[in-house]
C-alpha cells in the first residue's frame, strides 16, 4: 500500500463523537456563524444554510443578504438573525466585516450570484476572516476566477464543490480519481476540499482523504449543498472534533433517514434539515459508536 492509500479512509456514523453539553452552558459557548448568501431569484439557499446551522447546534447565526431580498429572508428565518446588505460594496462591507471579525465560522456563497458585487464580497471576506470560511457554490466560482486570492486569505478555508464546480478550480478530475484530485488541490493550496457526490470525498491540507459512507441519490436536488454548507459552518464554529467529515456524514445520514420515510423521489432538502432531529439523537452521535 502506497503512502496515498494509507492516508485514505472511510468515515462511518460510528466514527462520530459529539461532546455532551455542560449544564451551565449558554448560547455564546456554541459558536457564532456568519452566513453571506442569496440574491434575487435565489432566496431558498440562504434560508436552507441558516436553518441547517441552527439545527446543528450553533449558538448564534447571523444571516446577511442583499437588501432586495431582506424582507423575504426576515420572514422565513425565526432563529437566525437577518441583516440587509446595501448595493454599495463599501457600505455592505462596513456592515458585514465587523460580524466576520467576531465570528467562529463564516459561510459564503449559497445563492449569492456571480455579479461583480458578489465576487468582491467573497474576496473581501477571504482576505479579512481569521476564522474558518466555508466557501460554497458561487463563492467557489469567484475563487476560480481569481485563484491568487487563496494566497491572500486570512484564515482556514473549506471549499465544498460538486464536480462541475471543482473543474473551475482544477483540471484534476481530467487526470486523477476523485480522491486524488481533491487531495492534490487540498495539499497544493493548503485548504480543505469537500468534493460532493456519491461517496463524498473530504481532502485535508495534510493529504488525508476521508470518504463518506452515508447518503443516497434522493439527495441530488437543488438546496442539498446549501444544507451541508450550513451544517459544516455550525460544527466548525462549535469546535466539534473532525467537524467537516462529521457534517458530511450526518448530512448523508439525514438523507438516508428521509429516503426511508418519504422515498428518494419525494424527499427534499428541507426534510433533511428536519430529519437531523432524528439523526442527532442516534447513540453513535454522542458515543463514537462505543
Amino acid at each position: 500500500m502506497d503512502a496515498a492509500q494509507e492516508k485514505t479512509r472511510e468515515f462511518h456514523l460510528s466514527h462520530i463523537s459529539l461532546p455532551a453539553r455542560r449544564e451551565d452552558a449558554h448560547k455564546g459557548d456554541f459558536g457564532r456563524v456568519v452566513i453571506a448568501a442569496g440574491s434575487v431569484g435565489f432566496t431558498g439557499a440562504p434560508t436552507l444554510a441558516a436553518r441547517a446551522a441552527v439545527r446543528c447546534g450553533a449558538g448564534l447565526v447571523f444571516l446577511f443578504v442583499p437588501r432586495e431580498i431582506y424582507g423575504i429572508e426576515a420572514v422565513k428565518n425565526d432563529e437566525a438573525m437577518v441583516f440587509p446588505l446595501s448595493e454599495s460594496l463599501p457600505e455592505a462591507l462596513s456592515r458585514l466585516l465587523p460580524s466576520v471579525a467576531s465570528a467562529d465560522a463564516v459561510v459564503i456563497g449559497p445563492g449569492l450570484g456571480l455579479s461583480p458585487f458578489a465576487r468582491e464580497l467573497v474576496y473581501a471576506v477571504l482576505e479579512s476572516a481569521a476564522c474558518p470560511v466555508v466557501a460554497d457554490a458561487d463563492a467557489i466560482t469567484a475563487i476560480g476566477k481569481r485563484p491568487e486570492i487563496l494566497k491572500r486569505r486570512a484564515g482556514p478555508l473549506i471549499l465544498t464543490p460538486h464536480e462541475g464546480e471543482f473543474t473551475r478550480l482544477s483540471d484534476g478530475l481530467e487526470r486523477l480519481s476523485r480522491e486524488e484530485a481533491a487531495r492534490e488541490y487540498a495539499v497544493e493550496n493548503g485548504v480543505t476540499v469537500v468534493l460532493k457526490g456519491h461517496r463524498t470525498v473530504t481532502a485535508l491540507p495534510d493529504g488525508q482523504v476521508i470518504v463518506n459512507t452515508t447518503g443516497n441519490p434522493g439527495m441530488a436536488k437543488g438546496g442539498s449543498g446549501d444544507v451541508l454548507a450550513g451544517m459544516i459552518g455550525a460544527l466548525v464554529a462549535q469546535g466539534i472534533p473532525n467537524a467537516v467529515e462529521t457534517a458530511v456524514c450526518l448530512h448523508g445520514a439525514a438523507g438516508d433517514s428521509c429516503a426511508e420515510k418519504y422515498g428518494q423521489y419525494a424527499m427534499t432538502p428541507s426534510d433533511m434539515i428536519d430529519e437531523l432531529r432524528t439523526v442527532l439523537k442516534m447513540p453513535e452521535a454522542f458515543s463514537g459508536g462505543k
